[in-house]
């Protein structure tokens, strides 16, 4: 049978731009190696689908070339998949800053998105790996366990590396170096950070306290300051603020946490001084979770039950910068096995913007995470994408309603 198209992967990316791309007239066959589809979807927000940012602009996405997905966003917003799921009648809610989430579960976009591929007649192969792939002057062709596939154009959908526990491989990266792509080196992102045991034994205690913090990470001009929750870990730190910090920090370099944001603690101790009866420890204790305050001062010996008006200025003083500006150097993360995403992945120097389409290959297109761009936690990546789908997805229908069977660029 003859496709219009073939797309590779049946996650995020990979559905819509299938669904889009059928609804547009393109016959369109979507593979993937995995039994079920967007199993990355079913596990996000908790089981809710965080699925997409209410308030996504180009500025919380990292990438080599950081134009690049100003296009794609600016053509499909987050108003445009809000939209959709509302046509499907599915009830969302918005957490804070922006967060859209599934009131039921995550599986509804699923369903969403299965039907969106059945009224644009795609046809699905699951579970069918492909082997190989190639090149000649009808298009490609691959090798699969459903046999040998023919189509002019082929989407690669295949997401990164993170989570390989669902089925994540480095497919698509693979792919486009063999095709003589770029790749920009990977590493986990959005990911618990790490610390050498020696260096963490005063707070591994601290496991399961959460707090609001100020923290830095990575080296000016692309450093990332974030304001959001922190968890502390038997192994490291974890929560919002780390994760959104790790895809700016590199090895070696250190973190710059305020547990106090907003706040001037040094004022409010030397305040507090002023007649004050009461034990370091009590005070402490109520600007910050008891267990932080306890362990903080237990490097400092006696200090913790010594009375606060007993204590020099310049002491308090320095307790509070140690507080609001600690420096702290992780020794690795988690790993992809806990990233929520791959920092990195095909450059996008190579690809058009309009249409995620090889410059150097006509015909083959890159979409979602497999592309290097990546945003911040909170529906942004889910946002990249339903925005990079619809850009092939039209580029793919432009292509067939004109019957070219080479590149849909210039389209």
């Amino acid at each position: 049978m003859h496709f219009d198209a073939v797309i590779v992967g049946a996650g995020a990316a990979g559905l819509h731009c299938a669904a889009m791309a059928g609804q547009l007239g393109a016959r369109v066959l979507l593979l993937d190696h995995s039994p079920k589809v967007a199993e990355k979807i079913r596990i996000s927000g908790g089981g809710r689908c965080n699925f997409t940012n209410r308030d996504a602009t180009p500025a919380q996405f990292l990438c080599a070339n950081p134009h690049f997905c100003r296009s794609a966003l600016a053509r499909y917003t987050s108003a445009d998949f809000i939209a959709l799921v509302e046509r499907h009648g599915i009830r969302w809610h918005e957490k804070h800053k922006g967060q859209l989430f599934c009131d039921r579960s995550a599986e509804d976009i699923v369903q969403m998105l299965l039907a969106e591929c059945a009224a644009g007649g795609v046809q699905r192969r699951q579970p069918c790996a492909v082997h190989a792939v190639r090149r000649g002057d009808g298009g490609f062709e691959l090798d699969t366990d459903g046999g040998p596939v023919r189509s002019p154009r082929l989407v690669v959908a295949t997401g990164g590396l993170s989570i390989p526990k669902i089925g994540a491989s480095d497919f698509g990266h693979r792919l486009a170096a063999r095709f003589g792509h770029g790749i920009v080196a990977t590493r986990p992102g959005l990911v618990p950070l790490t610390f050498a045991a020696a260096d963490w034994a005063p707070f591994v205690t601290l496991a399961g306290i959460s707090l609001e913090v100020g923290i830095e990470a990575g080296a000016a001009p692309a450093r990332g300051r974030f304001v959001e929750d922190l968890l502390f870990t038997h192994r490291g730190l974890s929560g919002p603020a780390v994760l959104q910090a790790s895809s700016y920090w590199r090895e070696g370099e250190p973190l710059r946490l305020d547990l106090a944001p907003g706040r001037d603690l040094a004022a409010e101790l030397l305040a507090a001084k002023k007649g004050a009866r009461r034990q370091l420890g009590s005070e402490l204790a109520e600007r910050l979770p008891r267990r932080l305050a306890e362990a903080w001062l237990a490097a400092r010996p006696g200090w913790a039950a010594r009375a606060l008006a007993e204590m020099r200025d310049a002491e308090l003083r320095e307790l509070a910068d140690g507080l609001q500006a600690w420096t702290i150097t992780p020794d690795g993360s988690e790993g992809y096995r806990k990233a929520e995403v791959t920092l990195g992945g095909v450059d996008t120097r190579e690809l058009n913007q309009q249409t995620m389409e090889s410059r150097r290959v006509p015909g083959l297109y890159f979409i979602g995470e497999v592309v290097d761009v990546t945003g911040w936690l909170g529906g942004y990546n889910f946002q990249w994408a339903w925005a990079s789908a619809a850009a092939c997805a039209r580029a793919l229908g432009a292509a067939t309603a004109t019957g070219l069977q080479g590149s849909a660029s210039g389209i």
